[in-house]
């Protein structure tokens, strides 16, 4: 008993130098911007859109993403949302594109339309929050953007 003592202490220690190594202090977080929305043939009532993502990786280490999670808010109404994988490795200080598909949340939707048809409003607030896992004992990246687009801005 008393030689599995120093044994568990050990292998204890090397778990705990393992998951600090994972920690990375200097670590910044990515840049997400969406690109590009276009809407999508719909093959039932849920309205689909093609979303174009654009990464910014400002770190050293190249970014593997293995998932991404994914929830666009407009005024407080869940809008889109989806989920996407095999996703391309952005390297590091580099950038890369990702392309979602997304479904519209019909309800909340209308709800959304109904709201800004019968208010005055002159700007939409949003909301984009994206989750990113990158696999393995890392912790997923969350990065959450918000908002104003203005209504009344006359174009240029």
């Amino acid at each position: 008993m008393r030689r599995c003592i120093p044994v568990f202490v050990i292998a204890a220690s090397l778990l705990m130098l393992a998951g600090c190594a994972t920690l990375r202090s200097d670590f910044e977080e990515p840049t997400i911007t969406v690109s590009s929305i276009r809407a999508l043939p719909a093959d039932n009532m849920a309205p689909k859109f093609e979303i174009g993502l654009h990464i910014v990786n400002p770190n050293r280490a190249a970014l593997e993403l293995h998932g991404l999670a994914y929830r666009l808010n407009l005024q407080g109404y869940k809008i889109l949302t989806g989920v996407a994988r095999d996703l391309p490795t952005i390297e590091g200080y580099g950038e890369g594109d990702v392309t979602l598909i997304a479904t519209a949340d019909m309800l909340s939707s209308i709800r959304w339309l109904a709201n800004l048809m019968s208010s005055q409003s002159e700007a939409i607030t949003y909301e984009l929050e994206a989750k990113l896992d990158l696999g393995g004992f890392q912790p997923a990246i969350r990065v959450k953007k918000e908002g104003e687009i203005n209504l009344s801005a006359q174009p240029r």
